[in-house]
């Protein structure tokens, strides 16, 4: 008896001993690889196809038949943009996702106090041509993407802005594949630095909102893979995202989430790239051919027209193509494995807690500050000094925050408060009695501008709203100088109808012009504008959407505490004439609310008019005068260039600061090719003081030298001179160099 209590004690003893021991695929010795093919041996079937299929965050609370998450995942759901399910048996955390573009997006089921740093618009860190600073961005995205639980950031938004009227350009980098893989890129980079996954997205050439669902983006391979692919390329190789999200449209005819060129070819062949691609949100059109063709995760299936990743692939496993659809499944899901391994998901989970917004805000405004851009600055207009006794503000509502982007990018930011809250649009339905008209919130963050104006001058500031031009002249001219915020508030879902300034405000601009001469007009815009006032006004400031401390940032930099240094990553048209389609395309066929209709209209959007040459390569190729240049911006100090020396694929130029006041100079190198134009090869932001020079050496990427050949299925620089040129931007020359390359290859 004693003996049989004994042996069963010590056998409880060393069953628990073992349940104790760590799992074989927790060592952190072994690589993200082979600890997903150990936990993936363990799986069953309906295990795996848990992994593969997502749920919209709300529905997960609402509809009680969903696995119902842990409880201090279900306090985040609310305001969750995705939702997958874990295997609490073996582990396997859930998998948590939230929007994010400026900051961690939270518009959903919003409660007290749920805020988030505001960071700037993408388009503003592209502006600061400092990847450097997109890495401490996207750290801050990261972390606090951590601090509210979550473990999936629907990132790094890569597509190019081949049109001034994108809705959504705000939450990307601009034009040039270089500049914006780079930027992008980096902040993939921090935010995963912060043990979270992070997307790029939306993969591929998604450069319009407007019948986003329907449309057919046409371009060449060549041209693709030489501008939005090279852009998509460059970011993973800087960023390793964890995940790609595949876009709404089609290419060439065939959903992006469902393209075996994009997805199989390209991604996964071509690229290597080793972890997995998830739908948008409404992007899955099929079961057995998107999985196929290289989809590995079905995001919120409530937005799809049917569950394709849920019963339908479990029953299309037991069909006549089980076996390789099988085979592809475990794909998957080891893809899948693999980026929750790699990126610190089951080894140092999310937990929940306070961020450090205060720490965070100062990032926000550092980045604010370097991608304002000083488009303008007439006979020294700015900085202001102290001669300015009698100040003016007007218009943009500035007296109550800066303007942000909407969309899914919307953050309700660090001390939001109800003014700062604009209703737009409104409940109901249009002239045709069949489409919903929805009520938005144009979102203001603070602090306002006029606060940060009065912060900085002991001068008397006064401020008008603007509705009235006649009364906004006449406070203008009493004024030593007058500061004009317009604004023009852009969202996902919808496309610009031209590049004007909406309302009164180009009128409102001209009128304060013509009453008092020193007039500064400040910008906020997620999107180039046209300028019919230019030569009127004394200053413009772009300071796209600036996120919390933006106001700040404009403050500074009007009173000269802050040197400007942002550049444009976009070209500003004269007017629509100047573009490739001066008419957006789709923009009169009837976009219903609902995307799953029998409305739906399919069309195309003909990018080959441009090809690779998009923005400043397409007004060069024309011979077109930009109302600004890519790469310009102005600074309170001046700067010269010296020689420009190229020795293989490195550049070297000395930079001096010939001016009063510390600044940051952007040198940027151009090269033209003897088969194609001029494109951006190499970039730097040099910080010098007053009277230094620095030595400058820059990196060229070779594949920004060569043509793609099709047929070769390689990148192939041609025998020849090539001719490099250093500038401030796309349409200055400071220096020249010329070099012969012999004929090379590059893999892609």
């Amino acid at each position: 008896m004693f003996k049989r209590t004994c042996l069963g004690t010590m056998a409880v003893l060393m069953l628990a001993a073992a349940q104790a021991e760590p799992a074989p695929w927790m060592s952190t010795a072994l690589s993200p690889d082979q600890r997903a093919d150990l936990i993936q041996a363990q799986l069953t079937r309906a295990e795996k196809l848990v992994l593969v299929h997502g749920y919209f965050g709300d529905d997960v609370i609402i509809n009680p038949h969903y696995p119902p998450p842990p409880d201090a995942i279900r306090k985040a759901l609310p305001r969750a943009a995705g939702y997958i399910a874990g295997i609490p048996r073996l582990g396997i955390p859930a998998q948590l996702e939230t929007d994010a573009s400026l900051g961690v997006s939270n518009q959903r089921h919003m409660r007290p106090g749920d805020t988030a740093t505001a960071l700037p618009a993408t388009l503003a860190t592209a502006s600061s041509w400092n990847p450097q600073l997109a890495f401490q961005v996207g750290a801050v995205v990261g972390q606090e993407t951590r601090d509210k639980g979550f473990n999936i950031l629907l990132n790094g938004g890569v597509d190019l802005a081949r049109d001034p009227r994108n809705g959504r350009n705000f939450e990307y980098a601009g034009e040039d594949p270089l500049l914006a893989g780079s930027v992008v890129g980096e902040a993939i980079r921090g935010a995963q630095s912060r043990h979270i996954i992070s997307t790029a997205k939306h993969y591929a050439v998604n450069d319009q909102e407007i019948g986003r669902d329907w449309l057919s983006s046409n371009l060449s391979e060549k041209a693709m893979r030489e501008s939005d692919l090279l852009a998509f390329e460059i970011a993973i190789e800087r960023g390793a995202p964890g995940s790609i999200m595949c876009a709404y449209n089609r290419v060439n005819g065939v959903y992006s989430c469902e393209n075996d060129f994009l997805l199989n070819k390209v991604l996964k062949g071509d690229w290597v790239y080793p972890g997995y691609v998830m739908s948008d949100w409404g992007g899955v059109h099929s079961t057995t051919k998107a999985a196929m063709a290289g989809l590995d995760q079905e995001s919120a299936f409530e937005f799809d027209r049917d569950d394709y990743f849920g019963p339908a692939l479990n029953a299309a496993l037991d069909g006549p193509d089980g076996a390789a659809l099988q085979a592809r499944v475990d794909n998957m899901v080891h893809r899948i494995l693999r980026s929750m391994f790699a990126y610190g998901l089951f080894d140092d989970p999310a937990v929940a807690g306070p961020s450090d917004v205060q720490a965070h805000g100062a990032v926000a405004q550092a980045a604010a500050e370097e991608g304002i851009v000083l488009l303008k600055n007439e006979r020294g207009l700015l900085p202001l000094v102290a001669g300015a006794k009698r100040i003016v503000v007007i218009g943009g509502h500035a007296d109550i925050g800066v303007l942000s982007g909407g969309g899914s990018a919307q953050v309700m930011p660090v001390g939001n408060a109800p003014e700062q809250e604009i209703l737009v649009g409104g409940a109901g339905q249009d002239a045709s009695g069949k489409n919903r008209i929805p009520t938005e919130k144009m979102i203001y963050d603070p602090p306002s501008p006029l606060a940060a104006i009065k912060a900085e001058t002991h001068g008397k500031v006064a401020f008008d709203d603007g509705s009235d031009i006649a009364h906004a002249a006449a406070a203008a001219r009493g004024a030593d100088v007058a500061i004009v915020f317009v604004e023009r508030w852009q969202r996902e879902g919808t496309d610009a109808p031209d590049i004007t300034l909406p309302g009164n405000q180009d009128a409102l601009i001209a009128a304060v012009a013509k009453a008092n001469k020193r007039t500064i007009v400040v910008l906020e815009t997620g999107n180039p504008v046209a300028m019919p006032w230019i030569d009127s006004v004394g200053a413009v400031l772009e300071a796209w959407y600036p996120g919390n401390r933006g106001a700040t940032a404009i403050g500074r930099i009007l009173f000269g505490k802050v040197n400007p240094s942002g550049r444009l990553p976009i070209t500003f048209p004269q007017s629509l004439e100047q573009l490739p389609r001066p008419v957006v395309p789709g923009k009169d066929l009837r976009q219903p609310d609902n995307r799953w209709t029998p409305n739906e209209t399919l069309f195309d959007v003909d990018y080959n008019i441009e090809g690779s040459d998009i923005g400043y390569k397409w007004f060069a190729a024309k011979k077109l005068k930009p109302l600004f240049p890519f790469g310009h911006g102005l600074s309170y100090t001046s700067f010269t260039f010296g020689a420009l020396s190229v020795s293989g694929t490195e550049v070297s130029f000395d930079v001096r600061n010939t001016g009063k006041r510390v600044g940051k100079a952007v040198g940027q190198v151009y090269a033209a090719t003897p088969v194609a134009g001029e494109r951006l090869v190499a970039f730097g932001k040099i910080e010098l003081k007053p009277g230094e020079t620095k030595h400058v050496t820059l990196a060229v990427d070779p594949r920004l030298l060569a043509s793609f050949d099709v047929a070769a299925q390689l990148w192939r620089v041609a025998a020849g001179d090539y001719a490099f040129r250093l500038g401030a931007s796309s349409a200055e020359t400071s220096a020249t160099a010329t070099v012969h390359l012999d004929a090379s290859t590059i893999k892609p």
